[in-house]
């Protein structure tokens, strides 16, 4: 689910259907609590990040270009969201992507 903004039970009906549920910087924004709430419960082997660029930069760089660079910011919360490491999330984020796309890791 590319750039995912929407409801646990939305994201429920995504899982359900074999999807993977992608964030990008809209995580990071002061007023997505709902989404990051969201975030906090989806299963590490379902999550992705995205910059979804040149749009949705994540804070503190909101309202700038979005640049690929600027994902690790989006990783780094979703990682505490899950309570896991940076390089957890990178790893899971990493399987998960090879996985959808049926690539070798």
């Amino acid at each position: 689910m590319h750039c995912f903004g929407g409801g646990w039970e939305q994201a429920c009906r995504s899982l359900d259907l074999g999807f993977l549920v992608s964030f990008a910087g809209n995580l990071t924004y002061p007023k997505a609590q709902p989404l990051r709430d969201v975030a906090a419960r989806v299963p590490l082997d379902s999550v992705l990040v995205e910059t979804d660029a040149p749009w949705l930069a994540p804070t503190p760089d909101r309202g700038k270009r979005n640049e690929p660079a600027f994902v690790t910011r989006t990783a780094a919360r979703l990682a505490g969201l899950l309570g896991v490491s940076p390089e957890e999330i990178a790893s899971a984020t990493t399987q998960n992507f090879a996985r959808l796309f049926h690539l070798p890791l």
